[in-house]
C-alpha cells in the first residue's frame, strides 16, 4: 500500500509476539526490511520471521531486554550493521499487572516504568543519534495507550508510564521536527492479543469490555499495524507529535453515548 516503505529498515521492540508481530508482519508485506527484538522467546521471533518473509520482506531477530541501555544500543546497532541503516524505530516492548496501588511495590512500579518508558526512551535516544548523525529523516513510533488520558484503576504503574510516553513523544517530536524526523504515538484501545486473551475467553469480561467501545468490538492487532505502517510511510510526512487512538472511540467518553447524561 506504502510503495515508500519498500526497503525501508524498520526496527520493532516486543516484536515476537501481539502488537509487534502484527505490525512486523505489516511491514513485511510493505516489503521492508525488519528487525525483531525478543525478550525471551526464540521461538516465537522466529516464527515472526519467517512470516515477514513469507509476506515479502526481510527480517532478523535479536534478543534483548529494552531496560538494558547495552541491550537497545546493541539493537540499534545490529539493525544498522545487517541492513546498512535505520529508518523506523518501533518502540512497542511493554508489560502491565493489576496490583492496587496501596499494595504495588516499589519493584513492581520500577519494573513496568522502566520497561514502558525507559526502554522506549532508550530506543528513541539510539534512533535519533542515527538519524541526527546521518541526516535522515527517520520516524519513531511509540506505542501508548487509552490510558495515556484515560486513568486506570489498579494499574497506576501501567497508567504513569503511558502518560510519560505522551509527553516524551510530545517533546521529542517538537525539539527534532527542524530535521524532518517525526515522533508519534499510537494509542490502542481494547485489542484482541495474548495479553488479553484469558479475559477476553471469558464471555462476561468480553462483553463488560466493549460496553466501554461505542463501535462495540474488540479490535485486532492487524488494525492496530495498519496505523504503523501509515505513520511511517510518506502519507503521515506532514504528522508529528500526534497519539493515533486505534480505540473504536474508547476515548471518546461512551458513557455518554446516545444522549445520556
Amino acid at each position: 500500500m506504502y510503495p515508500d516503505l519498500n526497503g525501508k529498515v524498520v526496527v520493532i521492540t516486543g516484536g515476537s509476539t501481539g502488537l509487534g508481530k502484527a505490525m512486523g508482519v505489516r511491514f513485511g508485506q510493505e516489503k521492508a526490511k525488519v528487525v525483531i527484538n525478543y525478550y525471551k522467546d526464540e521461538e516465537e521471533a522466529l516464527t515472526v520471521k519467517k512470516e515477514i518473509e513469507q509476506a515479502g520482506g526481510e527480517a532478523v531477530i535479536v534478543k534483548g531486554d529494552v531496560t538494558s541501555e547495552k541491550d537497545v544500543i546493541n539493537l540499534v546497532q545490529t539493525a544498522i550493521s545487517t541492513f546498512g541503516t535505520l529508518d523506523v524505530m518501533v518502540n512497542n516492548a511493554g508489560i502491565e499487572n493489576a496490583v492496587p496501588s496501596h499494595e504495588l511495590s516499589l519493584d513492581d512500579w520500577n519494573a513496568v516504568l522502566n520497561t514502558n518508558l525507559t526502554g522506549a526512551f532508550l530506543g528513541s535516544r539510539e534512533a535519533l543519534k542515527h538519524f541526527v548523525n546521518h541526516n535522515i529523516k527517520g520516524t519513531i513510533i511509540n506505542m501508548s495507550s487509552v490510558h495515556e488520558m484515560i486513568p486506570w484503576p489498579l494499574f497506576v504503574h501501567y497508567a504513569a508510564s503511558k502518560g510519560g510516553i505522551k509527553l516524551m513523544t510530545e517533546t521529542l517530536a517538537l525539539e527534532y521536527a527542524p530535521k524532518g524526523i517525526r515522533v508519534n504515538n499510537i494509542g490502542p484501545g481494547a485489542i484482541n492479543t495474548p495479553i488479553n486473551a484469558e479475559k477476553f475467553a471469558d464471555p462476561k469480561q468480553k462483553k463488560d469490555v466493549e460496553s466501554m467501545i461505542p463501535m462495540g468490538y474488540i479490535g485486532k492487532p492487524e488494525e492496530v499495524a495498519a496505523a504503523a505502517a501509515w505513520l511511517a510511510s510518506s502519507e503521515a510526512s506532514y504528522v508529528t507529535g500526534i497519539t493515533l487512538f486505534v480505540d473504536g472511540g474508547m476515548t471518546k467518553y461512551p458513557s455518554f453515548q446516545a444522549g445520556r447524561g
